[in-house]
């Protein structure tokens, strides 16, 4: 592999004038810039990892993670992937600062990003769907900030790139499922995390276009349970009192999921309704193995997470940004024989 000292001889220059042109410092001759870049390219050059290691080392990078995940058994996955990716990357230099909370607070995610957007590189974030985070992410990127949405979008904002499901299809997906397993239910009720998450609306958008396919078909209910399990058993109760004629759930979010099933389990309702849900957290599983939910779709967490680090490390580091502003992770179908 050619290196800096090799270029610099090729083209009758110091190393530093080599470096220099190959990082777009300060000011070189263009002919000689011209030569450097069309000897480096003829050649083949790439940059030695572990010199741009000790580089980035001095600069000292840091990326922020921010997400509201706590309480929700679904980011435990995701959490696990990015520490160990941290493990990983610290070894090269390159820090992380964490930014965990409960809820969909738009003030407490914007104070958040306003708190670390002095002292990071990079941003990894799930956003909630609100004008102010969009321009918050905005403000990182106009200040050289490299983000990242991770298992949601804004795609309104200037964000970098996305990794995470296609919610839209996913909620398609389910409806295509509860049609099969259900024999064509005819009244659906639907719990999910919030309305400021685009990814809950998304699903929802999804789901309702895959079941005006079943003629009759209706949704009798929509709750929302703030991933919560105490919201989600309550607002179950309730939905499935006022709506006895409900036939299936969609369960649309995980984070209340456990809460839904047991107040299924408390009106003695888990032989007469067909579930689909979303996620395998040891809660959802349990609901499986306790036949309540009959299927769900799955989200590949730690993919997710491992995907987001390696992007930000690619940037920082190598310099390198994909060329694909999404990283779709395909949601698969998860029944008890393949758990």
């Amino acid at each position: 592999m050619v290196t800096i000292k090799q270029l610099a001889e090729l083209c009758g220059v110091s190393r530093g004038t080599v470096d220099r042109v190959l990082n777009n410092r300060g000011k070189v001759n263009p002919e000689k810039a011209e030569l450097i870049r069309r000897t480096a390219e003829r050649l083949n050059y790439q940059p030695n990892p572990a010199g741009k290691a000790l580089i980035a080392r001095r600069k000292n990078l840091t990326v922020a993670i921010v997400m509201p995940s706590v309480g929700i058994a679904f980011f435990d996955d995701v959490i696990a992937a990015l520490k160990q990716a941290e493990q990983k990357y610290a070894l090269f230099g390159l820090k992380v600062v964490w930014r965990l909370s409960r809820g969909y607070d738009v003030a407490v995610q914007a104070a958040a990003i306003d708190e670390l957007a002095d002292e990071v590189q990079a941003l990894i974030i799930n956003p909630i769907d609100d004008p102010h985070i969009v321009e918050k992410i905005n403000g990182c990127v106009s200040r050289g900030i490299f983000v990242v949405t991770l298992n949601n979008d804004a795609p309104q904002s200037k964000r970098h790139a996305y990794v995470g499901p296609d919610y839209r299809s996913g909620g398609e997906t389910a409806g295509e499922l509860m049609s099969i397993l259900a024999g064509e239910p005819k009244n659906f009720g639907v719990t999910l995390g919030s309305r400021q998450i685009l990814g809950h609306r998304l699903r929802l958008e999804g789901f309702v276009r895959a079941i005006q396919k079943i003629p009759g078909a209706r949704i009798a209910a929509v709750w929302e349970d703030g991933d919560d399990d105490i919201q989600g058993y309550e607002t179950t109760k309730t939905m499935l009192t006022q709506h006895p004629e409900i036939d299936a759930l969609f369960l649309a979010s995980s984070g209340g999921a456990y809460g839904t099933c047991r107040a299924v389990r408390a009106l003695h309702a888990e032989n007469d309704l067909r579930i689909v849900a979303f996620d395998t957290t040891p809660p959802i599983v349990e609901m499986m193995k306790a036949h309540v939910i009959d299927a769900v779709l799955y989200q590949h967490p730690h993919t997710q997470g491992t995907r987001a680090m390696q992007l930000v490390y690619d940037y920082l580091f190598n310099g390198i940004e994909s060329d694909h502003d999404q990283h779709i992770m395909q949601n698969e179908i998860r029944l008890l024989a393949n758990l």
